[in-house]
């Protein structure tokens, strides 16, 4: 007999929550049809690119804290120049797929305000990268 207790989620809380969030959502990028070419195109060192998107996430989600690591890069120049590369194919279907996958990669690790949180910052930033790539295009 499974316990309950053993299937219980819990916030997000720790960079180590925010590893396992990302690392178990690229997995399934990496593997989807249409993200994965975008991503095992461009990506060569996954290591390297999973702890820089944990510094990310970490850093989004716990603004309010001292972190050991703070995130110092620049996704939208990282999007646009993605976008360029893949001759302007990116659409809002692509950003729709990987809000779904990390809505869906949440929902299966943890429950709480700091999940609720992720899955907000991901609609905004995904809806703002999507308009700036957009705008990038035309000018």
């Amino acid at each position: 007999m499974i316990s309950l207790y053993a299937m219980d989620k819990v916030d997000i809380n720790t960079r180590a929550d925010v590893f396992l969030l990302v690392s178990s959502f690229y997995k399934k990028v990496r593997k989807d049809m249409v993200l994965g070419p975008f991503f095992n195109d461009v990506i060569k060192d996954w290591d390297a690119h999973l702890e820089s998107l944990t510094t990310f996430w970490e850093t989004s989600l716990f603004m309010a804290r001292k972190l050991e690591h703070k995130y110092q890069g620049d996704p939208l120049e990282a999007h646009i120049k993605a976008d360029k590369e893949n001759n302007n194919i990116i659409t809002e279907l692509h950003f729709g797929l990987w809000l779904n996958l990390w809505f869906e990669t949440i929902d299966e690790l943890f429950e709480g305000e700091y999940a609720d949180i992720a899955k907000r910052r991901a609609r905004k930033m995904g809806t703002f990268l999507y308009l700036k790539i957009f705008k990038a295009r035309i000018l």
